[in-house]
């Protein structure tokens, strides 16, 4: 795909915001998801039950359950009362639970009960909806209580309070202990691996049973288990995902291994299969952190089938798969897996001579970006970075900005090309020439527009760019400021010379300095300032003083009070009377505030307010306690 060449004297153009990626998203280039095929036919002529074939919830049954899970909130959380209730509510779970797991209503208060239980009443509740394992993990409403009770073994899982009641109370008759029955979960779904894997609701067990055997919750999983299927456009596009881990046995790492063994038998249908795809993606996520030689020998796997298709009319067959919108989610995931030697290997063999192609790509970009989000070593970026930056005006035209933020950030990571790329920026938003011009860089940079149309300039092609116009600037208030604007600024900030970029926020007017604080992406621009370890002392203090009589505004705003929080964390003392000195002007006002009157907290305004003296001493003490704090870490 040809490109428009980068001009200085181009026309003024706003940068789409692009990103954007998901069902159906906007500008996103991948159609809206929709299933690519029927759910497998269960194996050997078997047939899902009937939903008639089941026990049905009774309104009366129903009633009971809610008015025990409202008693059961109202009683305090400790204590024999609440112990012996949970207990009773359970044990009439336990013969309802099926009936209790399918209905709508019913789901979701046995997902709360769940959280409530001990380990026999759990086991046991597991063990009566065992028998219809099938039925419950593809039903909209029992794949969540099937995750619920998983989920509470990271709670359960080596309790030793929990160990001894199930000694005592074993002799009531044989039960499987937590460890068994997860042991047992994972086996019948290895049976049947590719028909869980592929059906809309069963993938969900399967994802969280992976996770449940490799010790680690990732936290995109759990928010889909807690918004029940959450958008795709709201996955985490960060290096990688958030993840608590939590002690599991030797047993269940074992079971993960022979689990995962099964996404090599059916290579190709979780490479191109929708549904199927998410748990290889998962699994990849989990055997990364746990079981990392297991993880390289899986994507071995995966490149081994890509590379061997028929090759692209230009060049590699893996190319096809960039550029497909169920492979290319997996092709990310396996990106942000490998080690450097592998990521050195692919773009040698794959990526070399296409990046600019892939950065234009509607779908294409995204795996690019995960790629360059990976990248770690000088080695590999010098080639990447000499290879893509000439279009980087071309792919923000195109509404690809994601491609531009991770090329920046991986020039931030491993820390060279860092002033060319920022002079690229600079010529791309039309803020280089003439000098005067890059003062107004921040403003562009957070809106994601070029100097002509953030001013409203209407400049002829080839005409001789006018100065900057400080009248011009500060008389315009800051536009909106974008997601990917911040982060592109984020990564500036963090450079090892931000001089422009602090130059042109310490230009900004107060006002203009408070919409950026007060702003949900903007507010993060003033995290940076505040924590890059590139930004002076007297840099920093530079940029905010600016916000001088801007205080209250700021302690009244949302975004706005965490970021004067985080100013006067790092205040000195001085700094502290004069902003305590600003806010105490108007201390009615912050206390009516649902913001300020946390702020006022904070500074214990009302202290400085009536009583000067101590307060003085006790933010000198916590002062010195900062400083000491800040030489041990130091050393």
């Amino acid at each position: 795909m040809g490109l428009v060449p980068r001009s200085p004297h181009q026309a003024g153009r706003r940068f789409p915001a692009g990103g954007k990626r998901g069902r159906g998203a906007k500008g996103s280039g991948r159609p809206p998801p929709g299933r690519q095929r029927q759910p497998c036919p269960p194996p050997d002529g078997r047939s899902e039950p009937a939903p008639d074939a089941h026990p049905h919830l009774s309104p009366e049954a129903l009633g009971y359950f809610r008015r025990a899970l409202s008693a059961l909130k109202e009683v305090p959380e400790t204590g024999e009362e609440r112990e012996l209730m949970v207990h009773n509510v359970l044990k009439e779970v336990e013969a309802q639970a099926l009936a209790l797991a399918t209905n709508r209503a019913g789901s979701e208060m046995l997902q709360e009960l769940l959280g409530f239980s001990p380990l026999k009443p759990l086991c046991r509740v597991w063990a009566a909806l065992r028998p219809n394992l099938r039925f419950v993990a593809c039903h909209r409403c029992g794949v969540h209580v099937l995750q619920s009770a998983l989920l509470q073994l990271p709670r359960l899982l080596g309790n030793p309070a929990e160990e001894e009641e199930e000694e005592e109370d074993g002799k009531d008759g044989p039960l499987e202990t937590l460890e068994e029955l997860g042991l047992g979960l994972a086996a019948e779904v290895c049976d049947d691996f590719l028909f869980y894997c592929g059906d809309t609701h069963g993938s969900f067990v399967v994802r969280t049973l992976l996770q449940v055997l490799g010790g680690t919750l990732l936290e995109s999983e759990r928010a889909r288990h807690r918004g029940s299927q959450l958008l795709e456009a709201q996955r985490a596009p960060s290096r990688e995902c958030k993840a608590t881990d939590f002690e599991v046995p030797e047993t269940f790492l074992n079971c993960l291994q022979n689990l995962s063994s099964c996404f090599l038998k059916d290579i190709a249908v979780f490479i191109t299969d929708k549904i199927s795809s998410f748990c290889l993606q998962v699994a990849l996520q989990i055997l990364h952190r746990k079981l990392p030689q297991f993880c390289a020998h899986l994507c071995n796997a995966v490149m081994g089938y890509l590379s061997s298709r028929n090759s692209s009319a230009d060049g590699s067959p893996l190319l096809l798969f960039l550029r497909d919108q169920t492979s290319s989610r997996l092709l990310e995931q396996v990106l942000l897996v490998s080690e450097p030697p592998r990521l050195q290997s692919l773009f040698e063999d794959h990526f070399q001579g296409q990046l600019q192609t892939l950065a234009a790509h509607p779908i294409a970009n995204f795996p690019l970006q995960r790629f360059l989000d990976a990248v770690t070593t000088p080695e590999l970026l010098s080639p990447v970075f000499e290879e893509l930056s000439p279009a980087l005006e071309a792919v923000l035209a195109q509404g690809h900005s994601g491609v531009v933020i991770a090329l920046v950030g991986a020039c931030h990571r491993v820390g060279i090309h860092q002033a060319q790329v920022l002079q690229l920026l600079l010529e791309a938003f039309h803020c280089a020439e003439p000098s005067s011009r890059q003062v107004a860089c921040v403003p562009l940079f957070a809106t994601l527009m070029t100097y002509e149309v953030y001013y409203g300039l209407a400049e002829e092609e080839g005409a001789v760019p006018a100065e900057h116009q400080v009248e011009m600037a500060t008389a315009r208030d800051l536009g909106e400021v974008t997601v990917l604007g911040s982060l592109l600024l984020q990564h500036l900030l963090h450079f090892s010379s931000p001089g422009i970029i602090l130059r042109s926020l310490g230009a900004l007017t107060g006002p203009q300095l408070l919409t950026l604080a007060q702003s949900p992406a903007g507010s993060h621009v003033l995290d940076a300032v505040l924590t890059s370890p590139s930004v002076t002392r007297k840099q920093r203090r530079r940029v905010l003083k600016t916000l001088k009589g801007q205080y209250v505004a700021l302690a009244c705003s949302r975004h706005g009070s965490r970021v004067l929080d985080a100013i006067w964390s790092g205040a000195a003392l001085g700094a502290r009377k004069e902003i305590a000195a600003e806010l105490g002007a108007r201390n009615q006002e912050l206390i009516r505030d649902p913001f300020g009157h946390h702020v006022a907290r904070n500074v214990a305004l009302n202290t400085f307010l009536k009583r000067r003296e101590a307060w003085e001493q006790q933010q000198g003490a916590v002062a010195k306690r900062r400083r000491a704090l800040n030489s041990i870490l130091e050393d």
